[in-house]
């Protein structure tokens, strides 16, 4: 009875410690993915999309049903809530791909681009969608945001990502306080954008111009800057369209970068 007995104990102890072993408390310190990218559907006619770099997805609709939604970032929206998604650093193949049952995850734009560490990005899915090679456009560029937060003022910069309209210049002028006019940043190509510039808090009504024109091209009004943010103003749509409801229409998109 005494050997069965330390038999017993000494296999109960075994198993505690096996135990013991397989529920420990997992070391999951370390250093989050360095790299941050947010993405935009400004693809005219692009199809909903969710976005991937390399075989990794990075934006998603919820589902509740236990199978992957089937739709996605729509034209004109961004994905994550505007949030920016984290990714370890590397070189991606970054991927719109249709969110449908139809075509499903046919990727419609990629851009090969380098992520490097502690670095924010933007994906602009974009240009004219064509409906028979299901192809668009697209590219990256990086958010080179203020190193430090200053309190007192915002910052702003201006995006081209309409296909079809030559360089434009962003101008800001002031709602309220009083009457401030900026001039953000210099004339900015397709597919490219300016650096960020400080302006003083407030509410502004928001143009596009031409090189040397002295009509405005595009307007928003009442936008506002608060203190201590980051904001991205982006030109999206087809330029030619005139409708003021239009989906296409030209348009000044106002994204909060931090």
């Amino acid at each position: 009875m005494t050997k069965t007995r330390l038999l017993g104990a000494l296999l109960a102890t075994l198993a505690l410690a096996a135990c013991g072993e397989k529920n420990q408390v997992q070391d999951i310190a370390g250093a989050p993915p360095g790299a941050y990218v947010k993405f935009f559907n400004f693809g005219i006619n692009a199809p909903q999309v969710n976005f991937y770099a390399g075989a990794q997805k990075m934006t998603a609709i919820s589902s509740t049903t236990g199978v992957e939604a089937t739709t996605g970032v729509a034209y004109g929206s961004v994905g994550s809530g505007g949030f920016y998604g984290a990714i370890e650093p590397g070189t991606y193949d970054i991927t719109g791909r249709i969110a449908a049952a139809v075509d499903k995850d046919l990727a419609i734009a990629t851009v090969n681009t380098a992520l490097a560490d502690g670095h924010a990005y933007s994906f602009y899915l974009t240009g004219f969608y064509n409906t028979t090679t299901k192809q668009s456009d697209a590219f990256v560029i990086e958010d080179v945001l203020p190193p430090a937060i200053d309190f007192s003022t915002a910052y702003v910069r201006f995006v081209h990502a309409s296909p079809n309209a030559n360089p434009l210049q962003l101008i800001a002028r002031a709602v309220a306080p009083a009457t401030i006019v900026d001039s953000i940043g210099g004339v900015i190509a397709f597919k490219n954008a300016g650096a960020f510039e400080a302006v003083v808090p407030g509410t502004y009504n928001l143009a596009l111009r031409y090189a040397a024109a002295t009509t405005d091209a595009v307007t928003r009004t009442n936008v506002g800057f608060v203190a201590g943010r980051v904001y991205t103003i982006t030109l999206r749509g087809d330029i030619t369209v005139t409708s003021g409801t239009a989906t296409n229409r030209p348009f000044l998109d106002n994204t909060a970068n931090r």
